[in-house]
């Protein structure tokens, strides 16, 4: 048998061909494994709140904005499921569901996927996922294309982006006026409450 220098250098060149896919594939594994959240053979039986640097930019401007404005993000995972009190010295985005109470001294935003039973405080909150609730905010609240609350709004500014939809109240609290007189004002007549309504936009 006779060979030849080509014949050599193109087995080589097909071996090299064939480990350079095994290792894509490799890689690919690896990867789809840790967007379903480990290593494989390895399971999480306790959802976790990892803090983030917000050095990433999201596709959404309401993560972009609250990346900005504060230095730590917190994310509760898509495959999370948590029931109680959430509470965050910073920022907080959630894309799995949460039921109870968040607290947080930033910015809450609810990501498609999500699902959201709860009482929120917050300085703003953004809503492109399921809420059922009551959302209280020192600033802005929300609803993004796709997003749907139903439940209660106490903020200061409330923005509903076409596709949104939201039932419920909405109380848009104001900047108290300075008073001018030093003696109390008579007690104001309380208006009748209003049955809630759908909004769709």
């Amino acid at each position: 048998m006779i060979w030849r220098r080509e014949d050599a250098q193109a087995r080589r060149r097909e071996e090299a061909e064939a480990r350079a896919r095994e290792a894509e594939a490799k890689a690919r594994k690896e990867a789809d494994a840790r967007q379903r959240g480990g290593a494989e053979g390895e399971r999480r039986d306790e959802p976790q709140l990892r803090p983030e640097q917000p050095k990433v930019v999201e596709t959404r401007k309401g993560v972009r904005r609250m990346a900005e404005q504060s230095g730590e993000v917190t994310i509760i995972g898509a495959g999370a499921k948590l029931e109680g009190t959430v509470v965050s010295a910073g920022s907080l985005r959630v894309d799995g569901q949460v039921k109870g109470q968040i607290n947080a001294d930033g910015d809450v935003m609810l990501a498609p996927q999500s699902q959201v039973e709860a009482d929120i405080k917050a300085q703003n909150v953004s809503v492109a996922g399921r809420f059922k609730g009551s959302i209280v905010v020192k600033g802005r609240t929300e609803l993004n294309r796709g997003g749907r609350v139903d439940g209660t709004i106490t903020s200061k500014t409330l923005v509903v982006e076409e596709g949104a939809i939201f039932q419920g109240q909405s109380v848009m609290e104001q900047q108290p006026a300075p008073q001018a007189q030093a003696a109390p004002a008579p007690p104001a007549a309380k208006p009748e409450a209003q049955p809630a309504q759908e909004a769709k936009v």
